[in-house]
């Protein structure tokens, strides 16, 4: 059954890493959230130097707030990826990714989401831009580098499709994730940023077997920026053939949403309305 999941960063001190996990877990389970999806960073509550006794401190709280950490995301590709032009980027980035694969783990839960590396990123306007063919290069060679990690582990790389200029069409992302070879690479799709380039349902019925997990956010593309991004079910989302499509692909596993930011004021409320919008989604209210 899918798990309605909502996502660390979307609630205040998420972002910057502030927000202890325990009221995390408490403020999901009062939204009405089964379950949560935890984000590792370089600092904070669950950094990249988290241990196995950590982990296990965290399942705990999730579990006496009676919610379930089911999937693991991670805002570290941003300060360095495995596709960095600079070798030792990468080389941090690789010591990164298998940490956080062996975190992932830990935490029981079987996919991290991944994002190898950007052309450019809009909101880094002084990162120099990569050329295309260099970062599908390096990005290759960074996750087959930590693939045995992944494989030894039991975790997969779910590769984002983000505002990053890479892998911009779903028979790219097919193509790019079977080159691996492996079924330890997949795709984490989110719902939301594909939009200005293409229709959710098109891109998961391609992609199939490889949507390893899925991020629900919505977009109005009459806006087209990052203020296009709006509360589930304002932007042009199709979500009755999105949600056809999920269940096409046989995809079964936990749905996280990624609302950020928060309303100006009072923005928890942003989490609650979320959650009352997925279950109409999810086909829990009518």
């Amino acid at each position: 059954m899918i798990l309605k999941s909502i996502n660390y960063w979307s609630y205040p001190g998420g972002l910057d890493g502030s927000l202890a996990l325990p009221d995390f877990f408490a403020k999901a389970k009062a939204h009405g959230f089964e379950a949560v999806e935890v984000a590792i960073g370089h600092e904070g509550h669950l950094n990249v130097d988290a241990t196995e006794a950590d982990c296990k401190t965290i399942l705990e709280q999730a579990a006496a707030a009676g919610v379930k950490v089911a999937s693991v995301a991670s805002g570290t590709y941003w300060a360095r990826a495995v596709a960095d032009a600079d070798p030792e980027l990468r080389a941090l980035a690789i010591e990164d990714l298998k940490k956080m694969l062996q975190i992932t783990a830990w935490l029981g839960c079987t996919t991290l989401l991944t994002i190898p590396g950007a052309v450019d990123v809009f909101f880094l306007p002084d990162r120099p831009a990569q050329p295309y063919a260099q970062v599908k290069d390096l990005a290759f060679k960074g996750m087959k580098e930590c693939l045995p990690t992944a494989e030894a582990v039991g975790v997969r790389m779910g590769i984002e499709n983000v505002w990053n200029k890479f892998l911009l069409s779903p028979t790219e992302m097919c193509d790019f994730i079977d080159s691996f070879e492996s079924d330890f690479v997949g795709s984490y799709f989110d719902v939301g940023n594909v939009m200005p380039w293409g229709h959710p349902q098109d891109w998961l019925r391609t992609l199939g077997h490889r949507v390893v997990g899925i991020h629900f956010k919505d977009f109005k593309c009459s806006i087209g920026t990052i203020d296009g991004f709006v509360d589930l079910l304002q932007g042009d989302v199709n979500w009755p053939e999105v949600m056809k499509a999920i269940e096409e692909i046989g995809y079964d596993g936990p749905i996280p949403t990624e609302m950020i930011p928060g309303y100006t004021h009072h923005p928890e409320a942003r989490c609650a309305n979320t959650s009352t919008s997925m279950d109409y989604i999810l086909g829990r209210r009518s």
